[in-house]
């Protein structure tokens, strides 16, 4: 079989001229993240000469410091595994040419006359398509609305002369239904809907993009993708990681609200919408939008939530929770969360979705697995099979980028034996994948004005209706999170969650690969 042209961003069109201004500039998302996906993007050749960078943070440097400080972190990536940004050498053309258009403006973000200043910096670029400007917002979540009320009070959201003023928003969008709602009234009243981008980074990975094409671009799997073929779904994001430097957020936080109505929600949509009209970006946001309204009101007893103890991560001793740095020694703040739901549309009426993320688990991992009602065993009675083996699909989006099916077949030999066998589909083994952080394509995206990978007003809001009902009973009960080992699976009433419904969660370390079968 052919492999796929290699160059798969060939005939790609570069972005169109514009200015790209970092609120946040000086931060950890800036320099890990968006910095490098703009070294690949000028690499690819995808990026305008006439693109600007201005970084904007409290930390008073010069632009000559905040260039400097940008290299040597790009620099710290070069054969560093652990990062989410590894490449073997730092291409110097690539760099310089992002180097070079790095502006840096030390600003309060409160201060009006910040905005002043910002707004002389980007007045030299004209009008028109050359005043293109994204106000990119990789701050902590109390700043999104006073940063755009200041821009919008400047006269820096106007849009003129066919020129665009775009906000790119960064999650947690709310931290719960009020909260989501009063933000999005607040910065509507700045901003049109079509100028804002709220992002969440999980969409720009490709194999999570690759859900839709797997199920919409291929005829052997929508037809026995719905309730009279599909037994149940389970959504897995599984860390190893624990909260690290980040107690302090995540203790306001808790791993429902940072990854449920948004990491864990998305992977739902994509798995389990309607087909769209078109792949248009409002036609495919609108059936998100229906997906996530359809979801029934979640129960107490159908979710649980844990905190991880002490315990060992690939050998080494690692801490509990309420041991980490900033947290509170009696905290009530969930690292793992498991729940079940229903969607309530013709297609899933009945079909069981469970969904479970943590940290400090057996494995990192994300993947969907579909699991099929089993054939009838009539056929095979009075043969050596004793049971047939339920038929699944996994598709897993980290660390490896990879779909499996698995599936029963005949064990060689004169009698009639059945054993389940799986075949494995590795992107690696089809594809060249560039090292990538996953925030290339939404910045190429938000700079072409196609809002196909964010999320709109209303899923926001939908998402995170479907959650309040939790949030509100945790808030109102002094129970504490169940415990669990740091290396493990996670707490044993997760496992007892499923087996209520006759189910079982697929072991965390349980490799792609199948088993051989003697």
């Amino acid at each position: 079989m052919k492999r796929p042209d290699k160059k798969v961003a060939a005939g790609t069109k570069p972005a169109p001229p514009c200015t790209i201004v970092f609120f946040g500039g000086g931060g950890d998302l800036t320099k890990r993240l968006l910095m490098p996906a703009l070294y690949n993007l000028a690499g690819g050749g995808l990026l305008d000469p006439r693109t600007r960078f201005i970084g904007v943070d409290h930390l008073p440097q010069t632009t000559a410091q905040w260039r400097a400080s940008l290299t040597a972190t790009m620099r710290s990536f070069v054969r560093n595994a652990a990062s989410e940004f590894h490449v073997a050498r730092l291409d110097r053309k690539s760099w310089a040419w992002v180097e070079q258009r790095l502006t840096y403006l030390a600003a309060d973000f409160d201060d009006p006359a910040s905005y002043g200043k910002l707004g002389a910096l980007l007045a030299p670029a004209g009008k028109g398509p050359a005043g293109n400007v994204v106000f990119y917002l990789a701050v902590a979540a109390r700043f999104f609305g006073p940063i755009v009320d200041r821009l919008g009070a400047a006269g820096l959201l106007h849009e003129a002369n066919g020129g665009f003023r775009r906000v790119v928003i960064e999650k947690p969008f709310g931290s719960d239904l009020p909260s989501a709602r009063a933000l999005n009234q607040r910065i509507l009243k700045v901003l049109a809907e079509p100028q804002i981008y709220r992002a969440d980074h999980f969409l720009g990975k490709e194999t999570v993009q690759n859900i839709m094409a797997l199920r919409f671009g291929n005829g052997i799997y929508e037809p026995v993708w719905n309730r009279r073929y599909i037994d149940s779904v389970q959504i897995t994001a599984a860390e190893t990681i624990g909260v690290e430097q980040r107690g302090a957020f995540y203790e306001q936080t808790g791993a429902l609200r940072d990854m449920v109505p948004n990491h864990l929600f998305q992977l739902l949509t994509m798995m389990a919408m309607e087909p769209p009209v078109t792949f248009a970006a409002e036609a495919v946001r609108n059936e998100k939008a229906k997906l996530v309204s359809a979801i029934t009101p979640l129960q107490l007893r159908n979710v649980v939530r844990g905190q991880y103890g002490a315990g060992r991560i690939e050998g080494q001793k690692v801490p509990a929770y309420r041991r980490e740095p900033n947290v509170a020694r009696s905290s009530r703040t969930e690292t793992y969360v498991a729940l079940k739901l229903t969607i309530d549309n013709w297609r899933w009426a009945g079909v069981p979705f469970y969904l479970r993320t943590g940290k400090r688990l057996a494995s990192r991992r994300t993947e969907i697995a579909v699991q099929f009602k089993a054939a009838p065993y009539r056929l095979f009675r009075g043969t050596e099979t004793e049971e047939v083996a339920a038929n699944a699909i996994r598709l897993q989006c980290d660390p490896e980028h990879a779909i499996q099916t698995r599936f029963n077949a005949k064990v060689p030999g004169p009698t009639m034996r059945l054993a389940p066998v799986a075949t494995t589909f590795r992107y690696a083994d089809y594809f060249t994948e560039s090292p990538n952080v996953g925030y290339e394509t939404l910045l190429y995206d938000c700079l072409h004005g196609d809002p196909l990978l964010f999320q709109r007003a209303d899923a926001i809001e939908e998402s995170w209706a479907a959650v309040q009902p939790i949030l509100s009973a945790w808030a109102q009960s002094r129970a504490a999170p169940l415990g669990y080992a740091a290396g493990s699976d996670g707490p044993a009433e997760a496992d007892r969650l499923l087996a209520r419904s006759g189910h079982a969660w697929l072991p965390l370390a349980e490799p792609l690969e199948g088993g051989r079968i003697d």
